[in-house]
């Protein structure tokens, strides 16, 4: 597709004003124009040449650990395809369909008491998800609604609060840090952390995890036509870059209760054996890896 002056103007316009906003929020960008030439537009060409082919929707799963930038990138993903491609775009996150307090709560007294921290596979409504995804599909495109999650209260906002979707898309963007993970066929019983060490002694945590990731999710990543991968330095960065995200979500919730930095150590514990396993498998086998450095640009990408 011809790039023209005017239609490049108007997007670099858009792209810098949601940048703008972003940075109100105490997130700073870093060479804005290069990061929008270098990395921003070819991974969106690079979805539209996908979207060509199928001739149909297709979806995008972006996948990295926690306070990578996933909701960020999706959202400029989607401000590019609009604006220079003209498709329709519905962007939403895997975090946005964890089972409510109640649910998690049941799962904790049922199964394992780790289930009542939201996160891991497991504790998001997968058969809800499921049926999105298909509803998006469908050749017979009807409105409906996409839940939405409030992180400050660790609860599904009401039905009344969530999102309507009104026009088939052509691409879906589904970002989430566990998207695209596989499960392990080994090295489930050796703890990873003090966690799993104090609280999993009998393995019912890690093996449930697995068991979902195995099966029910499997299933729902095999709908992804093209996987994004934000590869972060290491495991350590999760951690300092998720205290950041408290910080803006402290800034976006008004003043509501946010996570003690020992909370948030203690919550990145549980995404911690499925991360590791993903910056190592993810970082060959999606087909665009970007890597990020330790502090937080993209400095190379990698497409297949």
């Amino acid at each position: 597709m011809q790039e023209t002056k005017p239609s490049f103007l108007k997007l670099k316009k858009r792209y810098l004003s949601f940048i703008q906003k972003q940075e109100n929020f105490g997130q700073l960008f870093y060479d804005k124009l290069g990061q929008l030439k270098k990395f921003y537009l070819p991974m969106s060409n690079s979805i539209y040449k996908s979207y060509i082919k199928k001739k149909e929707p297709i979806i995008i799963g972006l996948s990295g650990g926690q306070g990578s930038g996933k909701s960020t990138i999706a959202q400029i993903l989607k401000i590019i395809l609009e604006c220079k491609f003209k498709l329709n775009v519905v962007y939403f996150s895997i975090d946005d369909f964890y089972k409510t307090f109640k649910e998690r709560k049941e799962m904790a007294k049922k199964i394992h008491k780790l289930f009542l921290t939201r996160g891991v596979p497991g504790t998001h409504d997968t058969s809800l998800l499921k049926r999105v995804l298909h509803n998006l599909l469908k050749k017979n495109f009807k409105p409906f609604l996409i839940p939405l999650f409030d992180k400050s209260n660790d609860d599904r906002y009401p039905k009344q609060n969530w999102k309507k979707i009104v026009k088939k898309p052509d691409i879906i963007i589904f970002e989430g840090w566990c998207v695209s993970a596989k499960s392990q066929t080994k090295n489930l019983k050796k703890p990873i952390n003090k966690l799993e060490k104090e609280f999993d002694k009998d393995l019912i945590w890690r093996k449930k995890v697995n068991n979902e990731l195995k099966n029910k999710y499997n299933k729902i990543f095999k709908l992804i036509d093209k996987n994004i991968f934000l590869k972060v330095p290491n495991f350590s960065y999760v951690y300092k870059w998720r205290i950041l995200q408290e910080k803006k979500l402290k800034f976006l919730a008004k003043g509501k209760k946010i996570m003690t930095k020992n909370e948030v150590k203690k919550f990145v514990m549980h995404y911690e054996r499925i991360t590791r396993d993903m910056i190592k498998d993810l970082k060959t086998s999606a087909d665009v890896v970007i890597g990020i450095d330790k502090k937080h640009r993209f400095y190379k990408i990698k497409m297949s």
